[in-house]
Protein backbone atom coordinates (compact mmCIF):
# COMPACT_ATOMS: atom_id res chain seq x y z
CA UNK A 1 0.00 0.00 0.00
CA UNK A 2 1.42 3.34 -1.03
CA UNK A 3 1.36 6.34 1.25
CA UNK A 4 -0.99 9.19 0.42
CA UNK A 5 1.93 11.45 -0.55
CA UNK A 6 3.36 8.86 -2.95
CA UNK A 7 -0.04 8.03 -4.39
CA UNK A 8 -0.64 11.70 -5.28
CA UNK A 9 2.87 12.59 -6.44
CA UNK A 10 2.64 10.94 -9.87
CA UNK A 11 -0.84 12.24 -10.86
CA UNK A 12 0.06 15.73 -9.66
CA UNK A 13 3.35 15.67 -11.59
CA UNK A 14 1.57 14.55 -14.75
CA UNK A 15 -1.08 17.26 -14.30
CA UNK A 16 1.70 19.87 -14.03
CA UNK A 17 3.29 18.44 -17.18
CA UNK A 18 0.00 18.74 -19.11
CA UNK A 19 -0.52 22.23 -17.70
CA UNK A 20 2.91 23.21 -19.03
CA UNK A 21 2.01 21.86 -22.49
CA UNK A 22 -1.24 23.84 -22.39
CA UNK A 23 0.68 26.97 -21.35
CA UNK A 24 3.09 26.57 -24.27
CA UNK A 25 0.20 26.14 -26.70
CA UNK A 26 -1.74 29.08 -25.24
CA UNK A 27 1.28 31.37 -25.59
CA UNK A 28 1.98 30.07 -29.13
CA UNK A 29 5.40 28.84 -28.03
CA UNK A 30 5.57 25.91 -30.44
CA UNK A 31 8.75 24.02 -29.72
CA UNK A 32 10.32 20.99 -31.37
CA UNK A 33 7.79 18.54 -29.88
CA UNK A 34 4.84 20.46 -31.35
CA UNK A 35 6.45 20.34 -34.79
CA UNK A 36 7.13 16.59 -34.54
CA UNK A 37 3.54 15.89 -33.48
CA UNK A 38 2.35 18.05 -36.38
CA UNK A 39 4.27 15.88 -38.86
CA UNK A 40 2.57 12.65 -37.76
CA UNK A 41 -0.82 11.96 -39.37
CA UNK A 42 -3.47 12.55 -36.68
CA UNK A 43 -0.59 13.17 -34.24
CA UNK A 44 -2.52 15.90 -32.45
CA UNK A 45 -5.52 13.63 -31.86
CA UNK A 46 -3.31 10.70 -30.79
CA UNK A 47 -1.50 12.92 -28.28
CA UNK A 48 -4.80 14.25 -26.93
CA UNK A 49 -6.06 10.70 -26.38
CA UNK A 50 -2.80 9.53 -24.81
CA UNK A 51 -2.23 12.51 -22.54
CA UNK A 52 -5.76 12.70 -21.17
CA UNK A 53 -6.07 8.91 -21.01
CA UNK A 54 -2.86 8.60 -18.99
CA UNK A 55 -3.94 11.49 -16.80
CA UNK A 56 -7.25 9.73 -16.08
CA UNK A 57 -5.48 6.44 -15.34
CA UNK A 58 -3.01 8.08 -12.95
CA UNK A 59 -5.70 10.07 -11.16
CA UNK A 60 -7.91 6.99 -10.87
CA UNK A 61 -4.96 5.12 -9.42
CA UNK A 62 -4.33 7.98 -6.97
CA UNK A 63 -7.97 7.77 -5.94
CA UNK A 64 -7.71 3.98 -5.67
CA UNK A 65 -10.16 3.56 -8.57
CA UNK A 66 -13.11 4.82 -6.55
CA UNK A 67 -16.35 5.04 -8.49
CA UNK A 68 -18.93 7.78 -8.62
CA UNK A 69 -21.99 5.73 -7.80
CA UNK A 70 -24.47 8.58 -8.25
CA UNK A 71 -23.74 8.76 -11.99
CA UNK A 72 -24.35 5.11 -12.81
CA UNK A 73 -26.13 4.81 -16.15
CA UNK A 74 -27.02 1.50 -17.80
CA UNK A 75 -24.88 -0.50 -15.34
CA UNK A 76 -21.85 1.72 -16.05
CA UNK A 77 -20.42 3.47 -13.02
CA UNK A 78 -17.63 5.90 -13.92
CA UNK A 79 -14.45 6.39 -11.94
CA UNK A 80 -14.22 9.67 -10.04
CA UNK A 81 -10.83 10.43 -11.60
CA UNK A 82 -12.22 9.94 -15.10
CA UNK A 83 -15.06 12.38 -14.42
CA UNK A 84 -12.59 14.97 -13.08
CA UNK A 85 -10.35 14.62 -16.16
CA UNK A 86 -13.32 14.85 -18.54
CA UNK A 87 -14.48 18.06 -16.85
CA UNK A 88 -10.94 19.48 -17.01
CA UNK A 89 -10.58 18.52 -20.70
CA UNK A 90 -13.93 20.08 -21.57
CA UNK A 91 -13.15 23.32 -19.75
CA UNK A 92 -9.67 23.50 -21.29
CA UNK A 93 -10.93 22.90 -24.82
CA UNK A 94 -13.77 25.41 -24.43
CA UNK A 95 -11.35 28.03 -23.08
CA UNK A 96 -9.50 27.89 -26.40
CA UNK A 97 -12.42 29.73 -28.00
CA UNK A 98 -11.32 32.83 -26.07
CA UNK A 99 -7.56 32.55 -26.62
CA UNK A 100 -6.39 34.24 -29.84
CA UNK A 101 -3.55 31.76 -30.51
CA UNK A 102 -5.84 28.72 -30.10
CA UNK A 103 -8.92 27.32 -31.78
CA UNK A 104 -11.71 25.26 -30.29
CA UNK A 105 -11.79 21.82 -31.93
CA UNK A 106 -14.58 19.38 -31.18
CA UNK A 107 -12.41 16.56 -32.58
CA UNK A 108 -9.74 17.30 -29.98
CA UNK A 109 -12.38 17.07 -27.27
CA UNK A 110 -13.58 13.80 -28.79
CA UNK A 111 -10.02 12.45 -28.72
CA UNK A 112 -9.76 13.47 -25.05
CA UNK A 113 -12.95 11.54 -24.27
CA UNK A 114 -11.78 8.48 -26.24
CA UNK A 115 -8.49 8.44 -24.34
CA UNK A 116 -10.17 8.72 -20.96
CA UNK A 117 -12.67 5.96 -21.77
CA UNK A 118 -10.03 3.61 -23.20
CA UNK A 119 -7.69 4.02 -20.24
CA UNK A 120 -10.63 3.61 -17.83
CA UNK A 121 -11.80 0.42 -19.53
CA UNK A 122 -8.21 -0.84 -19.63
CA UNK A 123 -8.14 -0.78 -15.82
CA UNK A 124 -11.18 -3.04 -15.59
CA UNK A 125 -9.40 -5.92 -17.32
Amino acid sequence: MQSIQTRWLIPLSFFLFISYIIFLADTADYNFAFHVVGQVPYGDKICHALLYGVMAFLLNDGLEFRKFSHLGVMAITPYIGSIIVLIFATLEECSQYYIPSRTFDLWDLGADFVGVVLFSVWRKK
